[in-house]
């Protein structure tokens, strides 16, 4: 199951996009937590404190403690708004979850394995899918699924419906591949043709046509 990690934040009052570009300045993070009968509050996290705790962790299927004034509340992130070419965090949407609600999230796959294809004929394992989409409880969300693909040979895939999610639903459509054993990529070597002719030539014409040169010269000097 995914492990729960413990984040401290702070209310904020000041809104706008100037209060939030000081709080950035700062080395905070602007936020936002909301959910099932709570109005929406703003926050700030200290930004170095949040890289280092989801470090390693899908951001979007692990359960964060929320400690706001000390009061904790479990949550998970909706969405993080982040510069469009800049490794900066703009924003952090948290939506507080219960116990017994059903939430929707999407979970890493994880190949394991090294497949027949790979190790005896030469294939490249290239993985399609990346993540599903389940439905599970927070107690049960995994931190990721695992899929083994030893028995891949050439030319061979696994699909969503080859996936064991206990105590979950998988929302994704079953049909569709996570990964596949493909054959070696050959590169072909292009060769340059000489044309028949060339091929043909004799460096002695070259020469010949140097002595006729030669006859002239001679000729016309006498």
């Amino acid at each position: 199951m995914a492990e729960t990690i413990t984040l401290k934040a702070e209310r904020r009052s000041d809104r706008g996009k100037g209060a939030a570009r000081q709080a950035r300045m700062r080395g905070q993070i602007p936020a936002v937590i909301y959910g099932r009968g709570r109005e929406p509050v703003a926050l700030t996290l200290v930004l170095h404190e949040f890289q280092r705790a989801l470090a390693g962790h899908s951001a979007g299927s692990t359960v964060i403690d929320l400690s706001i004034a000390g009061e904790p509340v479990k949550t998970l992130i909706r969405e993080i708004q982040r510069h469009p070419y800049k490794p900066r965090i703009l924003h952090i949407d948290f939506m507080e979850i219960h116990a017994g609600q059903q939430l929707t999230v999407n979970v890493p796959v994880r190949l394991v394995g090294s497949p027949e294809g790979v190790k005896n004929a030469g294939g490249v394992l290239d993985q399609v899918l990346r993540e599903v989409e389940i439905e599970v409880l927070p107690r049960n969300i995994p931190d990721h699924i695992d899929l083994d693909v030893s028995p891949l040979e050439i030319n061979q895939s696994m699909h969503v419906s080859d996936l064991e999610v206990p105590n979950a639903k998988v929302l994704t459509d079953q049909a569709k591949t996570i990964c596949a054993v493909v054959p070696p990529r050959v590169e072909l070597e292009v060769t340059a043709e000489v044309p028949e002719e060339l091929e043909e030539a004799e460096p002695e014409l070259i020469r010949k046509q140097k002595e006729d040169e030669a006859e002239e010269t001679e000729s016309s000097e006498e």
